[in-house]
């Protein structure tokens, strides 16, 4: 799935295209049905993980989803949590448990709860989270929902738990976005954290690459090749609206938004090569950053958006570089092997992820920007397109396991990783999306 840099300069035939996520493109779409479902298939075993036991909530046989299951499934996923045996009890939020017998089951922490359906047809879903350890009310939270909205009730009550018990902010309730392939059908999903509640954002029979969310959550720039030449647009996720953004005389591609939202880094070949611009958000006459005879391409923002990492091909192979924001002399950023692309840095500034070639094969790799120590954390040889939760904890990236592509999430240390299967068409290039208000 990966080519050489030369090949990331898009054009409709460009094997980019079987590599950097195909979105699709239809304008002004609205959101469609859910069709495309995922299973969550978490697999290793970290160093420390907090014993937690999540009683099934009273009601939720009823009820359309099963709460406590997806907020289990959300705190083994992320690595932090194993879950305990809580078969054979009764419990909700308005009684207090016997913690001694948690103990026994060698629970640290407890979460109880109910859901019940209420007279308009919405739902009323409560918890309580308990400290085992140190026999203590961490409090809960109630939530008056649509059914619609009971995965993200689950997902907010993962989110309550994680914090409480890390002290670091849970991701459960945010929202990836990537791409799957049909025979000749390009379809963009919206999807929950989990790879469940997916969303048909767009739908095409024409390409479209390198998605990138907004840093509010509310957008999506992509570029398509409906025009038979890629053109960057940006897309409202919740209206289907969409706008041009870039459409100068030859490529315009890897859009990536600043932090601000009020700019993207495009790479543009309107001047001859592809070389990097910024350009207003609202449109307008980009502004060249890089200067250089070679190839420089997918640009991605530090979080404070001082610093621009990309990729280039000046040094004679593909390397990461970066450089500030207003450009200014380039800085090589990866040393380790011969082949480095797709940039992607988390959101503490801690960590790059990216891929690189190791004997033919394409591994996702982490660096400690600090020390420039690196990692490869998987056993998959087509890796692509990794992306950082917002809370820096977790990669979503793209691969192929037994024979298929696959989405999958990895612990930093490559400890834990979860599999979201997708039942219909190829996966490619999944986008983490920014944390979401409440």
């Amino acid at each position: 799935m990966n080519k050489p840099l030369q090949d990331l300069s898009p054009t409709p035939s460009s094997s980019l295209i079987a590599r950097r996520s195909l979105i699709a493109a239809l304008a002004a779409t609205p959101m469609l049905p859910a069709m495309a479902q995922f299973r969550v298939e978490v697999s290793g075993v970290g160093l420390t993980q907090l014993p937690i036991a999540l009683v099934p909530f009273r009601g939720q046989d009823a009820s359309p989803q099963k709460i406590s299951d997806i907020v289990q499934a959300d705190l083994e996923r992320s690595g932090q949590f194993r879950g305990v045996d809580a078969s054979g009890q009764a419990l909700d939020e308005s009684s207090r448990p016997d913690l001694a017998l948690w103990r026994q089951r060698t629970a640290d922490s407890l979460v109880v709860g109910s859901v019940s359906r209420l007279a308009d047809g919405r739902y009323d879903v409560r918890f309580r989270l308990w400290d085992v350890v140190k026999d203590r009310d961490l409090g809960g939270q109630s939530y008056t929902v649509p059914q619609g909205d009971l995965r993200l009730a689950a997902h907010r009550i993962a989110d309550y738990v994680y914090e409480k018990l890390t002290g670091e902010k849970g991701i459960f309730s945010t929202r990836i976005a990537y791409v799957t392939k049909g025979g000749s059908r390009y379809s963009l999903w919206v999807a929950d954290a989990d790879g469940e509640n997916a969303q048909a954002a767009l739908a095409s029979p024409e390409p479209i690459i390198s998605p990138c969310w907004s840093s509010n959550g509310q957008q999506l720039a992509y570029v398509s090749f409906e025009s038979r030449k890629p053109v960057v647009y940006v897309h409202n996720v919740a209206s289907g609206q969409r706008r041009l953004l870039a459409n100068f005389k030859g490529s315009n591609s890897a859009p990536a938004w600043a932090p601000d939202g009020g700019s993207l880094a495009v790479t543009l070949s309107r001047d001859g090569g592809s070389q990097l611009y910024t350009i207003p958000a609202s449109g307008g006459e980009p502004r060249r950053l890089t200067q250089s005879s070679s190839i420089d391409t997918e640009p991605v923002y530090s979080a404070d958006g001082s610093t621009i990492y990309f990729v280039s091909d000046r040094g004679g192979a593909p390397q990461i570089y970066k450089m500030g924001a207003g450009g200014g002399n380039p800085t090589r950023v990866t040393f380790s092997g011969t082949y480095n692309i797709s940039p992607s840095v988390s959101g503490d500034g801690r960590w790059l992820a990216y891929i690189s070639r190791v004997g033919g094969a394409f591994k996702l790799h982490v660096m400690e920007l600090a020390t420039g120590n690196v990692a490869a954390i998987t056993d998959t040889t087509a890796d692509e397109s990794p992306s950082f939760a917002p809370n820096s904890k977790l990669i979503v990236y793209a691969t192929h396991l037994q024979g298929r592509e696959a989405l999958m999430t990895t612990t930093l240390d490559g400890k834990i990783k979860a599999r979201l299967a997708g039942q219909a068409g190829d996966i490619r290039e999944p986008d983490w999306g920014p944390f979401q208000k409440q």
